[in-house]
């Protein structure tokens, strides 16, 4: 259909029609005449097709009130009157991604799916949702989702309870992200970016259902909404959809949700707070000293990209001139920044964690002389050069892993659409980009510095520091507040708190009427291909080294894997693996000097990565492969460059210099101690595994123990540091070598003979020593392990390995993970329980997990998942209708459908290969998930429940619950001292 400017379509006045060459796509842009919706459309050939609606919804506190709407609205609605359309949605939807996202001054709700009949079913249950929801008449769904007293019987401890309150608790018991609402709160005294949309834990509890309800009436119109349209899609079909089935029955109202400026600062903010640290924690090396700046404008299309530029010059690389002063400075042990742009006034910030209260001084006095420096006797233009060519490189792959196209393109749009100008600026890149490649070797970045750094006076220094005693003071506060709150409660409303507690018990147990169920709208079986996604994948020679060719099409770009075998690193020495990881890359070369091959790197090719990881093979974990993996990424016509560099990198890496090491290893140090916590859910998974799989054992060696590795490296750093260097020399010198050498690259046909040309570029800096692999001796051993930290949350794992009990891997246990997270243990641990999240994951090799994260709770989760068995037992063709299996099946097939880049597709099949798992296997496993009944579920209750009577555990969390359940351990264990 041919649409015309100024005409009308279902309700729809098209204001706007272009080409955007950047994206390849057809943009056309409306508004909704009778509603104020306005409504962006990306048209291209992309099949995965997505919607998204969102809100203008600036909040005024910090209780959270955006944060717990989003999660209410799709906690049912007028046409899905049931507890979780979300989950039903989740367990029975072809979808490529289904999520709702809270920001500071936003909330949106995508969906993506390649079926057309799925799209159009998860836009109608998203629309009714986010328009017509249960949560405005309910008050359960707010004690739910946000939070609620909760009093089991009169004598009981008063406690506080709800999902977005415990997930909260969680955020906040990491150093960074109370960093973040620190500076935020700092810069912005006067306006939403000020409090915490996703909500304060010592806010949340403010809350009331009047607000709740009045923030959602107030918001969730369609005036002030933005429906977002990306993909190849009858577009006429779902403008008419859109109108007749929502927008028609609303008319436009003024709805005041503008964001206002923050009034500039006449001087710099200086601020200091606290952050908790476990009692028996070292204060030493632990405060985070910050620089902030409210720069450009978000809907500046060139101080957008070009401050981002600036900060990735300054910072992100081994050759940032700022990040290296700060480091000669000895200011902290990690120097880290960002550059927000997804506010309408964006922020840089410029800091150092690792560090102590007594260097605030001299740490805002390193960045301001760098800057002046760099203002007046200019950057250097090889540098400069580097960082715009890596970031012209990133925004012509569109590269996006896993994330749909169209919701990163969503996400730009609002950058610039949110505050009222064009959402096509930021995607419409090239005018932007050219003007800064045309000026940036004349001063370009240097101005910016002066401008929008230097002379510009809106700034907070903001420092965090450690302090010992408040976290359980708080602890004890929150208690006694309780308590107090308690005492003041007559009898009556004692009971009517417990009666409350219990009803929404009931509530949460009492499962939805099966009429009501089948509202939510379901594909079929028959919707779904049944043949497996092929493995593109050809074997190849070159030069006695295994090639696999994935010939795709890459628009030019080569995707190469160096996989090098590391099972000659002897066991003593497999940290430093993990250690080479990360340092790869950020120390001399026989070539260069590292600030050098930074630059070189970034102008020749898309970047380079590095990680350590043990494959296991096909169905048994205690055979398995260690690899070193090498990621590199280059336009074909700069194979020799890449090439170049991989080579002086792998074979010609410098361990020499000690100032060099003793800084990369303090700044490791740091980035865990701040990160640990937020890593937690990986954590205890890879720890608990570790007791009893070899294959899980070599790969925990870069988790816990490397984390404890580096902590006892960083205390004794100058006795140790000529040994470092000489191991790491040993390691690199062992692994990176030709025999044991296998290779993926990922281009099109054409380019791979110009691979095969330019490969002896590498072969000649690799060595080509005698391969001779040594023998692990991982024992293992059931630690249950409670490990302890300040945080206020749990992760609460618990399995096994159902191979060696006796058991075989079927396709059926991937439903299984779909039913268990998404129904039992969503129910009994994140509905009842309230905690953020629980999985199960079963493994071909026969790992298995069950997790829970950001959960309040420990023992209650333990029995939860002993209680599994039960459930299982129950779950029968008499008590699941085959609907619900369909779904089930559908759910389970959707996460393994997410449509891949050509990246992807091409590591996918490397670790096939590696594991030696065919294409008939993956069929196998497809067919057998298609084939699941309800006895087949059922007959996995023994496995479970012989899993989970080995009673292997693993808990990271609290201090002070993890001593109060310690006859549950093995060991206690302080994790950061």
């Amino acid at each position: 259909m041919s649409f015309k400017t100024g005409k009308t379509y279902h309700g729809f006045k098209l204001l706007e029609a272009r080409h955007v060459d950047e994206i390849n796509s057809d943009a056309k842009l409306f508004v909704h005449e009778q509603s104020g919706a306005r409504l962006l459309h990306l048209g291209n050939e992309d099949d995965n097709k997505v919607f998204s609606i969102t809100f203008r919804t600036p909040p005024e506190n910090s209780t959270g009130v955006p944060h717990i709407v989003e999660h209410s609205v799709l906690c049912g609605s007028r046409k899905f009157p049931i507890k979780e359309p979300f989950v039903e949605l989740v367990k029975g939807s072809l979808n490529t991604f289904l999520n709702a996202m809270t920001f500071a001054d936003k909330t949106m709700y995508p969906v993506a799916s390649r079926n057309e009949k799925d799209f159009r079913n998860l836009m109608d249950v998203y629309l009714d949702a986010v328009f017509y929801p249960q949560m405005l008449e309910t008050p359960a769904i707010l004690m739910q989702e946000g939070w609620h007293y909760e009093l089991p019987d009169k004598e009981a401890e008063l406690t506080y309870k709800g999902v977005v309150y415990n997930e909260m608790k969680g955020v906040f018991s990491s150093p960074d992200a109370i960093l973040e609402h620190q500076i935020y709160a700092s810069l912005f005294p006067d306006t939403t970016y000020g409090v915490e949309s996703g909500g304060d834990p010592e806010f949340i509890p403010e809350l009331t259902q009047e607000q709740f309800v009045a923030f959602h009436k107030k918001y969730y119109h369609p005036a002030n909404s933005y429906i977002f349209l990306y993909g190849d899609m009858d577009l006429e079909d779902n403008l008419k959809f859109l109108d007749a089935a929502y927008l028609k029955d609303f008319t436009g109202v003024e709805i005041d949700s503008e964001i206002p400026l923050q009034k500039p600062f006449k001087e710099m903010v200086v601020k200091v707070v606290d952050y908790p640290v476990s009692p028996d924690e070292s204060t030493n090396d632990k405060t985070f000293i910050t620089l902030n700046i409210v720069a450009g404008k978000a809907t500046d299309p060139e101080s957008y990209l070009g401050l981002m530029m600036l900060e990735h010059i300054l910072l992100e690389t081994p050759a940032a001139p700022l990040k290296k002063a700060l480091l000669d400075a000895g200011l902290g042990k990690e120097v880290f920044g960002s550059y927000n742009k997804s506010i309408l006034q964006p922020t840089m910030t410029f800091g150092v964690g690792g560090a102590n209260p007594e260097q605030v001084d001299l740490f805002k006095e390193t960045v301001y002389a760098v800057l002046n420096k760099l203002a007046t006797e200019g950057l250097d233009k090889k540098l400069v050069e580097s960082s715009v060519n890596i970031f012209e490189f990133h925004l012509r792959e569109a590269n996006y892993g896993k994330h749909p196209k169209g919701l990163v393109y969503n996400i730009k749009c609002l950058d610039s659409w949110l505050y009222d100008k064009n959402p096509l600026i930021h995607l419409a890149y090239e005018p932007a980009l050219e003007k800064i490649k045309q000026q940036f070797r004349h001063g370009y970045f240097e101005q910016l510095i002066k401008n929008c750094l230097l002379k510009n006076p809106h700034q907070a220094l903001v420092t965090l520091k450690p302090n010992s005693k408040i976290g359980a003071s708080k602890s004890a506060e929150s208690k006694a507040k309780l308590a107090k709150y308690k005492d003041g409660l007559s009898q009556a409303e004692l009971g009517a708190l417990v009666e409350q507690t219990k009803a929404l018990k009931m509530r949460q147990e009492t499962p939805d009427a099966p009429e009501k169920l089948e509202l939510i709208p379901l594909v079929e079986l028959k919707d779904i291909d049944p043949k497996t996604e092929k493995l593109v994948a050809e074997e190849h020679k070159e030069q006695g080294v295994t090639v696999l060719l994935h010939p795709l099409f890459t628009n030019r770009i080569a995707y190469l894997n160096l996989y090098f075998n590391t099972g000659a690193v002897a066991e003593a020495e497999l940290p430093y693996l993990f250690l080479l990881a990360d340092i790869l890359g950020k120390v001399d070369t026989e070539k260069y000097p590292y600030a050098e091959l930074a630059k070189e790197t970034n102008i020749h090719t898309g970047g380079f990565s590095y990680d350590v990881f043990a494959f296991s093979e096909n169905s048994d974990d205690q055979i398995y492969t260690p690899m070193f993996r090498v990621k590199a990424k280059a336009l074909v016509s700069k194979l020799t460059e890449l090439f170049g560099l991989l080579g002086d990198i792998t074979g010609g890496s410098l361990f020499t210099d000690a100032a060099r090491l003793k800084e990369l290893i303090r700044e490791l140090k740091a980035t865990w101690d701040s990160a640990l916590f937020r890593r937690g859910q990986q954590v205890v998974a890879s720890r608990l595994l570790s007791y009893l799989s070899p294959v899980a054992k070599y790969n925990e060696v870069g988790q816990l123990t490397y984390y404890k590795f580096i902590v006892e490296l960083e205390q004794d750093l100058d006795a140790r540091i000529s040994e470092i260097g000489q191991t790491l020399a040993k390691v690199s010198q062992t692994i990176f070598n030709r025999n044991n050498l296998f290779i993926g690259i990922t281009c099109e046909n054409e380019d791979y003979k110009t691979f095969c040309q330019k490969l002896p570029v590498l072969f000649g800096k690799l060595g080509t020593r005698q391969y001779e692999p040594v023998t692990y001796s991982f024992q293992a051993k059931a630690r249950n392990e409670g490990l302890m930290t300040s945080g206020k949350v749990q992760y609460v794992a618990k399995g096994g390995n159902f191979r060696r009990l006796g058991f075989s891997y079927h396709g059926s246990m991937k439903v299984l993970e779909t039913i268990l997270r998404y129904d039992y243990l969503w129910n009994r641990i994140r509905v009842q329980g309230g905690a953020y999240g629980a999985f199960a994951q079963f493994e071909r090799s026969g790992n298995v997990v069950f997790g829970s994260y950001r959960d309040p709770n420990l023992a209650d989760t333990i029995k939860v998942y002993d209680a599994t068995v039960d459930y299982l037992n129950n779950f029968t063709a008499e008590t699941v209708s085959k609907r619900e299996m369909t779904k089930y099946i559908i759910g389970t097939i959707s996460t393994m459908d997410t449509p891949l880049t050509p990246q992807m597709k091409g590591e996918r099949a490397d670790v096939a290969y590696i594991r030696n798992i065919s294409q008939r296997d993956l069929q196998q496993e497809r067919d057998e998930i298609l084939a699941t009944k309800q006895q087949d579920i059922h007959q996995l209750a023994q496995l479970v429940d012989t899993v989970m009577k080995t009673n292997t555990l693993c808990v990271l969390g609290g201090e002070q619950l993890i001593k109060a359940n310690k006859e549950l351990f093995g060991e206690l264990v302080t994790v950061i001292e």
